[in-house]
């Protein structure tokens, strides 16, 4: 393993300084704490840009469970802030956002869901579209567990695997389509062609966005995980693949870290340090060039503003475990504290054998 010194800042600073960036994805496996990661990057991010959006991707959104406020699919201005706003998008393409009469959604939505993965690669390209007419100048998105994030990353070629199918039905059956759309009372402006057109549209959208996907000037991914071996195991998966669709990735969070405090006494919790231990070298070990970042396992569960606020500035300012950052008098007043606690333990026992 590589000298602390030539390791990258194990912060998530450089994402703060890097002033071109548009795009921040965070994802990971799925429990290990993605979505309080998104929102502290969000809130950081907000310290120093003039207008933040978080976007929740994940079906089972806890979004608004982390801000302790309700978000919908129209974005919401956080609670304390005045350049933060939140959105949960559901990953499935509803009717009432395709447009059109009544005909043409029963009909576009039976041909969505013929083609495999295509209801979500359109519903994205709907909220990019909303997106893209709004002005952030950054967008944190907290996606689903890695299986879905990498389904959202291949979106463009699955919209354009969906045209190509529909160009082979209207070539194939020629103007079947077309009378199945007047069958629905579909004028001739909202049949056959309008539904090209408007994959043909969402194609050329998601295309653009993915260009910009593609510029590390512009984009960046943050892996989130917990030093176990599944979530290594997932973590390398991810940036394999994020390296195969060229998306730039330097940063790991890793989660729910047990430090060597001086007053960790359980068997368990030392066996799952020397566990996590293991891990974290291998960590180090793989990603040497990455800004890896530790956070601490707390005691409580990190919600509402107040919270998240609080523990933001483990994100900028390496954990330093209690045993090594103590004063002389702090010293002393942990060892004043420890002897009385034992003195209390002696009368205990005193009094229980006396009982006996």
């Amino acid at each position: 393993m590589a000298d602390n010194q030539d390791l990258p800042e194990a912060t998530v600073q450089n994402i703060l300084d890097q002033e071109s960036l548009k795009w921040v994805f965070v994802g990971g496996k799925g429990g290990v704490g993605k979505t309080t990661c998104s929102s502290i990057l969000s809130i950081l991010l907000a310290r120093v840009r003039s207008s933040v959006l978080i976007i929740s991707t994940d079906p089972a959104h806890n979004l608004s469970d982390a801000f302790q406020q309700r978000f919908t699919k129209t974005p919401t201005l956080v609670n304390g802030f005045n350049n933060l706003y939140a959105m949960e998008v559901d990953p499935n393409v509803e009717n009432e956002d395709v447009g059109g009469p009544e005909g043409m959604d029963s009909l576009f939505s039976e041909l969505a869901n013929a083609i495999p993965g295509i209801d979500e690669a359109m519903s994205f390209a709907e909220m990019l579209k909303l997106v893209q007419t709004m002005d952030y100048s950054c967008i944190v998105f907290d996606t689903a567990p890695t299986g879905h994030t990498l389904r959202l990353l291949q979106f463009p070629a699955t919209l354009e695997k969906g045209l190509a199918k529909m160009m082979s039905l209207k070539s194939k059956f020629g103007g079947l389509l077309s009378q199945m759309t007047r069958l629905f009372g579909v004028d001739d402006e909202f049949g056959e062609d309008a539904i090209l057109g408007r994959l043909e549209g969402m194609k050329e959208l998601i295309e653009q966005v993915n260009k910009q996907f593609k510029d590390p000037d512009l984009t960046t991914f943050v892996c989130v995980c917990i030093p176990e071996f599944l979530s290594l195991y997932e973590t390398e998966r991810l940036v394999q693949e994020l390296t195969k669709f060229e998306i730039d990735t330097h940063n790991i969070i890793i989660n729910q870290v047990i430090f060597d405090d001086e007053d960790v006494e359980s068997k368990l919790l030392k066996a799952r340090m020397r566990m996590q231990q293991k891990y974290l070298d291998q960590f180090y070990m793989l990603y040497d060039d990455f800004h890896i970042t530790k956070l601490p396992l707390l005691p409580d569960e990190v919600t509402g503003v107040e919270a998240l606020k609080a523990f933001s500035h483990q994100f900028i300012s390496p954990y330093q475990p209690a045993s090594t950052r103590g004063t002389v008098e702090e010293l002393e007043q942990r060892v004043s504290t420890l002897k009385q606690q034992l003195s209390d333990a002696e009368a205990e026992l005193k009094k229980l054998q006396k009982g006996k």
